[in-house]
Formats: structure tokens, sequence, C-alpha cells
């Protein structure tokens, strides 16, 4: 195992805020670099991704909003750790910054013990996603016209090229590896996202609306990705047979 100090990049414009994280990072015996605005970030993360472990992203920057640059990171690098630390708390502003991509949400004012403690459970996570339960390493997947590519997280639909984050790609093939199965929301958040992340059916409903822009012809008569009333999903790759 690599003895390198994990970097943590704080994206806060708030200077008693970004101090204090730098100085808590710090104490934990992690190298920080604190930036705060998008372009700034955006710049940084492109010239040294390969060297940033893991990053703290406030929601409302200037000239940039947190969601953007959230997205922005996902469309180069699919697996880094993303926190997003906000003064936002209502439920339609996290399930939306998880749809940007990020992995944890936490609200401020944070308990700190609590920030540090999802900071190192994240900075253990393989930057190369483990398969999830049943996986049988599944690089490519065709459903009809449509075909997914697991290893570049892409989805060609009609010759369109779509990118997708991290957690729209392990729903997918969730879904894929147990096709046919009944899945309650219940078990796909246990199942998909880490445990202690502030996420809530709401949310799978809106990754699952997500997704079947990509694999569906029509959105509102969806053909694989079924709802079952009162219960979850149950994905279908060749529902005419």
């Amino acid at each position: 195992m690599s003895s390198k100090t994990k970097r943590i990049l704080i994206v806060e414009d708030e200077e008693a805020i970004a101090e204090g994280l730098r100085f808590n990072m710090d104490a934990e015996g992690y190298e920080t670099v604190v930036l705060g605005d998008g372009p700034s970030t955006l710049s940084y993360f492109e010239e040294n991704s390969h060297d940033v472990d893991l990053i703290i992203l406030d929601l409302m920057l200037p000239g940039m909003s947190g969601y953007e640059i959230c997205r922005a990171i996902r469309e180069r690098d699919q697996n880094i750790p993303i926190i997003v630390l906000s003064a936002r708390t209502l439920s339609e502003d996290k399930s939306h910054a998880f749809d940007c991509g990020t992995d944890q949400y936490i609200a401020k004012p944070f308990n700190l013990p609590e920030l540090l403690s999802r900071v190192r459970n994240l900075l253990k996570r393989p930057r190369i996603e483990p398969p999830p339960k049943h996986a049988t390493e599944i690089e490519e997947f065709q459903i009809g016209n449509i075909q997914i590519n697991f290893k570049t997280f892409e989805v060609v639909k009609d010759g369109e090229k779509h990118q997708l984050t991290t957690m729209e790609m392990q729903l997918l093939r969730y879904f894929i590896e147990n096709e046919g199965d009944v899945l309650s929301r219940t078990k796909i958040l246990k199942d998909v996202w880490e445990q202690g992340a502030e996420v809530t059916s709401r949310t799978i409903d809106n990754f699952v609306m997500r997704l079947r822009k990509y694999i569906e012809d029509d959105q509102s008569n969806p053909h694989h990705l079924l709802s079952v009333r009162g219960t979850g999903y149950r994905f279908i790759a060749k529902p005419n047979e």
C-alpha cells in the first residue's frame, strides 16, 4: 500500500470555513489545497487530477456553482470522492447534488468528527470502483440499439454519446446484473449507496428518471426500467421475449 500523503482539495469561498477545514485536515495528516471559485478549481484539477485524492466542495461559489464544478469534474474523473458541504438543506438541493455526481452531502453547520469520519472512509475506497454484488466483470452491455460501456461510463443511443456519472453507472450496472428481479427502494439504497450516505427513496426515483433518458425510447412509457407500484423497480433487457 502506498504511503503517499493524501491530498484534499477544499473548494470554499468563505475564508473562515476554508481555513478551519485546512487546519483540521492538516492536523489529520492530509495535504490540503484551498481554492475559492470554479474556474481556478477546474484549472487546478485539470493539471493535477492524479494528485488529488478527495474534494470537499461548497455549492454557493462566486461565478460558478458547486453543481457545475461537480459535473465538470465527473466528466473527467468518475471515481474521485466528492463531499458537498453546503448551507442548502432542501431535499431538491441534495438530489441535484447527487445527480451531478457527489458521493456525500453534509449540511452546514456541520459536525467535524462526522466530516473527518466520512473523509477517512471515502479515502479508503479504491479509485477504480469494485464491481457490485453478483458482478461478472461486465465491460459492455447492449439493450436493443443502445450500447453501454462500463469502462468508459458511456452510453451510445442512436449514435449519440452520453457520459454517465459514477452513481448513474453503478445503479445501471446493478439493475442489469439483477435483471428480472423486483428491487425495492430499500434494497437499492442498501446495495448501491454507501452506508451513511444522505439519500432517500426520492433520490433513487430521480436517478431512475435520468437512466430512462439514456435507455428508453419513450421515458413516459418505459419498456426496460419498469416501476413496481409501492415497491421499487424491475429491469428487463428484452421485454418482447
